[in-house]
């Protein structure tokens, strides 16, 4: 029966174990997915909740994987200082535009590049929470922003309330002529009389 007892006692303690470990995972938030014009410039937005205060030892790696799925390259460390990367693609590119206190590590990519198509990846280690989940951005450049449904909507009102005025110019127009025109001929007609 002791056997049994102990076996019980360890299964509910890694059980408690285990819930203490995802509740002590540091959360990382980024969006989804970003669409951005070639030659601009666009923040990675990523923030972090932690069960833990910010402590001296946090650190932030990004990733890049691009879309023909070769192999992962640094994009940019952060522990204590930001420290841009040396070599690869983002060299001179990106600097950090985050802010620790309010749990905000985002980064900014400069002059961006077809080539910069794929998925970003932000990791955020705060000791004593070293596990957590990983951010994931995909940004997707464009030549330039598509039309949409919202930019047309706004061209078909402005156009409409241009017409609009136009309209309502020329009808006051020709009723002001009019109007002209009909005092002109009962002028004439009294001093005919």
């Amino acid at each position: 029966m002791r056997g049994r007892t102990w076996l019980g006692a360890a299964l509910v303690l890694g059980a408690q174990l285990r819930a203490l470990w995802l509740a002590a995972a540091v959360e990382v938030h980024t969006a989804k997915e970003v669409v951005a014009v070639n030659g601009t410039n666009q923040r990675l937005k990523c923030t972090f909740s932690s069960s833990s205060p910010v402590s001296q030892q946090l650190s932030v790696s990004w990733n890049f994987q691009p879309e023909d799925l070769t192999a992962h390259e640094p994009v940019f460390y952060y522990l204590k200082e930001p420290y841009e990367p040396p070599v690869g693609r983002f060299k001179d590119r990106v600097t950090w535009d985050g802010n620790i206190e309010r749990n905000d590590v985002s980064i900014i990519i400069w002059n961006l590049k077809p080539s910069d198509n794929g998925t970003f990846t932000c990791q955020v280690t705060n000791w004593p929470d070293v596990y957590g989940t990983i951010g994931e951005v995909r940004l997707r450049v464009v030549q330039k922003v598509s039309f949409s449904e919202i930019h047309f909507l706004a061209v078909a009102i402005g156009s409409a309330s241009v017409l609009m005025i136009i309209v309502v110019t020329a009808v006051i127009i020709c009723r002001q002529r009019r109007r002209k025109a009909r005092d002109r001929r009962l002028e004439a007609a009294d001093t005919e009389r």
